[in-house]
């Protein structure tokens, strides 16, 4: 058992996610740096899919009731364990009684903390992911709380030793860098003017404080439309750039809704989705326009990763 002695701002229970389900009307959630939860899952031992904690912008404090191997891997959060530092991106043995606390994240916005044999909450859906806005999943549907206590799984077998070299992840950007995202036009391209979409695509937009799991309002000049941002409403996904009637873009993450009446121009790849969930607010975005070949090739990079 792990025991939460301070939860942090906003810790949840987060795994690959729920796919299959948006038909439903069910997100697929999930963690919002998918990559960052495959590393801190691979250093500790587990299959890159399985449950961890998901920490936001501001750590906590976690009491171990039984040794064994964690791993954090994300936002650096100035981790220490019982006292003594220990590395994101590096596993390490935690023993019997001792107390892991994480402080705030001096760049990006979430950090991801593996145990070897994964956090064994019930799974829902076929996922242990927590999707907040319906209290479903994770443990109990709900940010963790001071007090709760977190059941670990059984470590089966010995696992592939995998090296903090093989599961590095690109340096998170500093305050006020430029994030760049890489994004293919569609499917309501053609609902903004030539003059809008140079203004989509050479603007440095700026994070605002409207952000969460669920997507990121970002500021900065209005998009000129043509008849409006309203339309009939059709899916979406995480990754997709809606504009509203104020004519700013919103990036929709994994736990977007299903559907939305909102113009899309574009949508961020999925490899580049990272970047934006590690964005905080005052941090700047710019987009970058790609093919479906440089997408494909992106995402088949990303899947080899790291290289088995």
């Amino acid at each position: 058992m792990i025991e939460v002695l301070k939860p942090g701002l906003l810790t949840t229970v987060q795994d690959a996610g729920r796919p299959g389900h948006r038909a439903s009307g069910m997100p697929v959630a999930g963690a919002a740096d998918r990559q960052a939860l495959r590393a801190a899952n691979l250093l500790a031992g587990n299959e890159p899919g399985a449950a961890a904690l998901e920490l936001t912008l501001l750590g906590g404090t976690f009491l171990f009731d039984e040794e064994g191997i964690a791993a954090l891997a994300g936002a650096n959060m100035a981790a220490t364990l019982d006292g003594a530092p220990v590395s994101t991106g590096v596993p390490f043995r935690v023993a019997a009684g001792a107390t892991l606390v994480l402080q705030g994240a001096a760049r990006g916005m979430r950090a991801y903390l593996a145990v070897r044999g994964g956090i064994a909450v019930p799974p829902l859906l076929g996922s242990r992911s927590t999707y907040l806005r319906a209290c479903f999943g994770g443990f109990e549907g709900r940010a963790l709380r001071a007090g709760d206590r977190l059941p670990v799984g059984g470590a089966a077998g010995a696992p592939r030793t995998f090296t903090p070299a093989e599961c590095a992840l690109p340096p998170l950007p500093y305050p006020g860098d430029a994030v760049t995202l890489r994004v293919i036009l569609g499917p309501q391209d053609d609902r903004v003017d030539p003059e809008g979409m140079e203004t989509l695509l050479a603007t440095r937009w700026n994070v605002t404080p409207q952000n969460d799991r669920m997507g990121y309002r970002l500021d900065g000049p209005p998009v000129r439309l043509r008849g409006g941002a309203d339309i009939v409403t059709d899916a979406v996904v995480p990754g997709a750039v809606q504009v509203a009637g104020d004519g700013k873009p919103m990036v929709l993450l994994v736990d977007c809704q299903t559907t939305g009446g909102y113009v899309k121009p574009f949508t961020v790849i999925g490899p580049d989705l990272r970047r934006m969930a590690q964005a905080r607010a005052g941090d700047a975005v710019r987009f970058k326009p790609c093919t479906q070949d440089e997408a494909t090739a992106a995402l088949a990079e990303e899947r080899r990763w790291p290289s088995t």
